[in-house]
């Protein structure tokens, strides 16, 4: 690993995804040196991941390794690292059941129980870790605080409560400062192809069909992939060791509202064909971010509008 000097080092997993790319680029943006790490899982196409890294691997205070967290040695990788941003995970929550929860396992409990056992050892300044609005599954009461119940209703989000409550308890037991940010459901360029989103505008674009699963009634919480990353930076800079805090973008709306939204933004019309609920699939978010405001000094920026057209224009140019 390079040795960086003069400037504080981030560790970035997940860096070649939708948000840890946005992440490391705006860590370098504000003169941090950025460690990059990425496994390639084979959830959606590498070139959709190599060209989330084209613009990091041209810069001189990156720095990339392709490795596994749940086998590689990390000893190595957290030399000289000041802080962790853990965005790495198996993503999917309709694809977390049967034999595929085994990846889960790996990938979302073992790799992050992992990573802070070496952060522990490497005497990491903070620890800070993408959970997932999943861990509340259908909340009787919203918009949900940080206290209220978490009952997932998917294998996907039962990892990941598992490797929140890793974080909470090596913070509480070993002394490592950790903050978990319980994102709600995040949008905006470079979103995976298998993301409701980049779904319906990619079918908008070409004319195709747009499967709804439910009546289109049900109801999130949608954040902006900026506001998601001020969030990451506020975190590694405030907070509680410990603590637990939901990021929500302050807009919930219906699925039926948000195709609405983007007829008008991609001037096509959406062809709905509505399909059966899938398991897993919770009916409503919505977050209670006052934590987030007084502790992390968050406040959401961007509007469901105006981020929905920055991805219509990115999702423009890459359906070209």
């Amino acid at each position: 690993m390079k040795q960086f000097v003069g400037q504080e080092t981030c560790l970035v997993t997940g860096v070649a995804g939708f948000i840890g790319s946005h992440l490391a680029e705006a860590l370098i943006a504000r003169g941090y040196r950025v460690v990059g790490v990425d496994t390639f899982v084979d959830f959606y196409p590498r070139a959709i991941k190599e060209s989330n890294l084209s613009k990091l691997r041209q810069h001189v205070n990156f720095e990339f390794h392709e490795m596994d967290l749940h086998v590689a040695e990390l000893a190595p990788l957290l030399q000289g690292v000041d802080y962790i941003f853990h965005q790495a995970a198996q993503a999917g929550v309709r694809s977390s059941w049967g034999a595929s929860f085994a990846s889960y396992v790996d990938h979302n409990v073992l790799a992050t129980q992992r990573l802070l056992e070496a952060a522990l050892q490497s005497g990491v300044k903070r620890v800070v870790y993408a959970s997932s609005s999943s861990v509340y599954g259908n909340a009787r009461q919203q918009p949900v605080h940080e206290d209220s119940p978490t009952q997932p209703i998917s294998p996907y989000g039962v990892t990941k409560l598992a490797a929140e409550h890793l974080c909470t308890l090596y913070a509480h037991e070993h002394g490592l400062s950790t903050v978990s940010l319980r994102y709600f459901t995040v949008y905006g360029p470079r979103q995976r192809p298998d993301m409701a989103f980049h779904k319906f505008i990619r079918s908008m674009l070409t004319a195709q069909p747009i499967m709804i699963y439910g009546d289109g009634l049900q109801s999130r919480d949608f954040t902006y992939v900026g506001d998601i990353v001020a969030a990451n930076i506020a975190a590694m800079q405030h907070g509680q060791a410990g603590a637990v805090y939901n990021i929500g973008g302050g807009t919930r709306v219906t699925v039926r509202e948000v195709l609405s939204i983007l007829e008008r933004l991609v001037e096509e019309p959406a062809r709905i064909s509505y399909q059966e609920r899938q398991l897993g699939d919770a009916m409503h978010t919505a977050a209670d971010t006052s934590a987030a405001r007084t502790d992390l000094r968050f406040r959401p920026a961007v509007s469901l509008e105006h981020g929905l057209r920055r991805e219509v224009e990115w999702m423009r140019e890459l359906c070209g």
